[in-house]
């Protein structure tokens, strides 16, 4: 449990590194109209956002190892702290001073990682019907589906819109990672729903989130997902997977878990990357 705990702390160091990095390159990018899958293909020319990419897919191989033994409760509020994470880091890296307010969301969000981890119950294996599998994948397909007609809308409508369902996809990613077969094998994989699911919400959800820090603020994109990748996951953990915590301990769990989140919404504008910070990185890139 102790592995399962540095894994998700070091998700969230991972995908906080990553955010800085991935809102850089997007406002640097130029903007698309709707949900416009080549958007990936001219962020990729972006070192930044290369870079915030690995950093993604190695916090995801951490998560995964963390869901392997903590509750998804557990795992995702501890990965919701990556805004303090990028709080800290904009106040180093981009010269984003810490407010009196930030420093208390800071602690806010310890104070909860706290709770939830001393809460935390070792993971039980439980058999999850092959319905659950199938539901993942399929609630993928229909995130997918809605995200084209919703990325019409512009503007912080559309910022958070979108940042909404690359929170749900996300979730997905998450509930999908937990419900892999153990042992994983080649074939196990293959021929599990579930993986399917988890390569679709994981794709809308990183094109969703870079179209949205394209339309408005960081803090407008990162909220909604924030909420619903840490709510969602959570809900069916304890609901459909047998997820809880240790016994008696059930009130710390729900407080820890609500300052955790609370503490990074509040958190959330040292996501913002405004157009002439990016200006500043890209002369000082080229000087």
């Amino acid at each position: 449990m102790v592995l399962g705990l540095l894994g998700a702390l070091g998700a969230a160091v991972c995908y906080g590194v990553a955010s800085v990095l991935q809102a850089l390159a997007a406002r640097r990018t130029d903007t698309v109209e709707g949900l416009d899958p080549r958007l990936m293909l001219r962020l990729a020319k972006s070192w930044q956002y290369v870079l915030g990419l690995g950093l993604d897919g190695f916090a995801f191989l951490l998560s995964i190892a963390a869901l392997r033994t903590l509750p998804l409760f557990a795992v995702q509020s501890i990965v919701a702290s990556f805004l303090a994470i990028t709080a800290v880091l904009g106040a180093i890296v981009l010269k984003m001073p810490l407010r009196r307010l930030d420093k208390i969301g800071v602690a806010v969000v310890i104070l909860g990682l706290v709770l939830v981890g001393m809460s935390a119950a070792e993971d039980v294996a439980v058999a999850v019907p092959r319905a659950v599998s199938w539901g993942v994948l399929i609630s993928a397909v229909v995130l997918a589906a809605a995200a084209f007609p919703l990325a019409r809308l512009s503007g912080a409508a559309g910022a958070a819109t979108l940042g909404a369902v690359a929170g749900l996809g996300f979730g997905v990613v998450a509930v999908a990672a937990r419900i892999l077969p153990s042992p994983m094998t080649v074939s196990g994989l293959l021929t599990h729903p579930a993986t399917y699911g988890l390569l679709v919400g994981g794709a809308v959800a990183l094109l969703t989130y870079s179209t949205a820090l394209q339309r408005g603020s960081v803090t407008l994109a990162t909220a909604p997902l924030v909420v619903l990748e840490t709510v969602a996951p959570a809900a069916v953990g304890l609901l459909l997977l047998g997820d809880a915590p240790r016994p008696g301990w059930g009130w710390v769990a729900a407080f820890g878990f609500v300052l955790a989140v609370a503490g990074a919404l509040s958190l959330a504008r040292h996501g913002e990357v405004t157009v002439s910070e990016t200006s500043m990185t890209a002369r000082a890139s080229n000087a």
